[in-house]
């Protein structure tokens, strides 16, 4: 099963760019991140067409979350975290497929730090962290992917030195994320490529996509039931390349149906 995260920037204007993408990559389910439009103009037809059925969470002009998929029905849980604290904007959308539960998230930027903005982006992660307590406490193979706006480390962004005042850099952010991966979650990529820099965003300006001068902030979080199937996770880094295309780029991971066999011990006595 190939599950993936893309934050699309603007779901209508770079739909080229998606269904191009989606019919290349045949992921089965994919969570969509800043769609750029109110409710009734996603683009329902146009993925339709391609055999993905689709729930979203619109919103005008910014933010937006919307799931795909086409390895059977999508059975919403929820939309918008538990005491959120502006419900306003649509950041979080989660269902059951397949048997995974999913949430889709949009994490706020946060910038200008310090600021209000900055304020609510760690309430809001502090929300999150609270719901995604409770979903590890189901036992349930849960996911969490996204848009997080953290890279966690100096190796997921280029020249760390120049980002230190930044909202999705700053200590406190970095320190929330790994609050939540200390419940118990797995950072998918990573675990995949330790030591390796691997961006997910690359921005528009100075030429970033061709110089690899990129960030790593789009995550899929995994929880226990689902690591042992964890068999691979990568950035189709390509697509950052094409014309009119998201400043991020797509990124997926693949389970296998079955828990890989862990190795016998042998008996040494």
């Amino acid at each position: 099963m190939k599950i993936a995260t893309y934050n699309v920037n603007g779901v209508n204007g770079r739909l080229p760019v998606l269904l191009r993408w989606l019919e290349e990559a045949e992921p089965d389910v994919v969570v969509l991140q800043e769609l750029k439009a109110p409710q009734e103009r996603f683009p329902e037809g146009a993925v339709r067409e391609l055999g993905y059925d689709a729930i979203w969470h619109g919103q005008k002009s910014w933010n937006g979350v919307a799931m795909l998929s086409r390895v059977g029905e999508i059975h919403e849980t929820r939309r918008g975290l538990p005491d959120d604290p502006d419900p306003v904007q649509s950041r979080y959308i989660e269902a059951a497929i397949n048997g995974i539960l999913i949430g889709g998230l949009y994490l706020p930027n946060g910038n200008p730090r310090p600021g209000p903005k900055f304020d609510y982006k760690l309430r809001w992660f502090d929300r999150l962290i609270d719901h995604a307590a409770g979903l590890l406490g189901t036992g349930l193979p849960v996911m969490l992917a996204g848009d997080f706006n953290v890279m966690p480390t100096d190796l997921d962004v280029y020249k760390p030195e120049r980002w230190l005042d930044d909202a999705l850099f700053a200590p406190e952010v970095k320190a929330a994320y790994f609050r939540l991966l200390d419940q118990g979650w797995t950072d998918a990529l990573r675990t995949r490529h330790p030591g390796e820099v691997i961006y997910t965003f690359w921005d528009y300006f100075r030429n970033a996509y061709v110089r690899n001068a990129g960030l790593r902030i789009d995550h899929l979080l995994l929880s226990p039931a689902l690591v042992d199937r964890l068999a691979d996770a990568q950035v189709d880094a390509h697509v950052r390349g094409w014309d009119k295309t998201s400043d991020h780029a797509p990124v997926w991971i693949e389970l296998a149906d079955k828990p890989k066999r862990k190795r016998a011990k042998k008996d040494t006595a």
